[in-house]
């Protein structure tokens, strides 16, 4: 899993914003409450893009109903060290139905899109840290 550590090692401190792009999301990837832009690091293209092809593709695109963000540098809920948001490799889907430290509601097909695009999810970790909104990079 990737780590605070591991993304000040490869992109250096979030505030200066390497390695950070505009994605203009393509038309075909559209999706009714997903941006047309997403403020995001570069790495983070092409697994949001194979993502939204498996939602897509799989039939499940009426499944996320907001986006609640990327870029956000900030300490992690419940710890000192920066969330993965800050660096601009996760994202955030469904927070009013997926709270932090509740149950998850993401049904597993739309969890696996994203899994086999290459994030993972936070639906799983241990409560209390269970994140269910919340998918990151699975690696850098």
């Amino acid at each position: 899993m990737v780590t605070s550590a591991n993304c000040y090692k490869k992109y250096g401190n979030p505030i200066r914003e390497n390695n950070m792009t505009v994605w203009v999301v393509p038309n075909y990837l559209q999706m009714s409450v997903v941006p047309k832009k997403i403020y995001c690091n570069e790495d983070l293209v092409i697994p949001l893009t194979n993502a939204f092809e498996n939602i897509l593709e799989r039939g499940v695109k009426d499944q996320i109903k907001t986006w609640d963000g990327c870029f956000n540098i900030r300490d992690k809920r419940a710890s000192s060290n920066l969330s993965l948001h800050s660096w601009g490799i996760a994202i955030d889907i469904n927070a009013a139905w997926n709270r932090f430290g509740k149950k998850p509601t993401m049904s597993p097909e739309l969890v696996k899109c994203f899994i086999d695009a290459g994030f993972d999810w936070g639906g799983v970790w241990k409560a209390p840290y269970t994140d269910g909104m919340h998918f990151q990079l699975s690696k850098i």
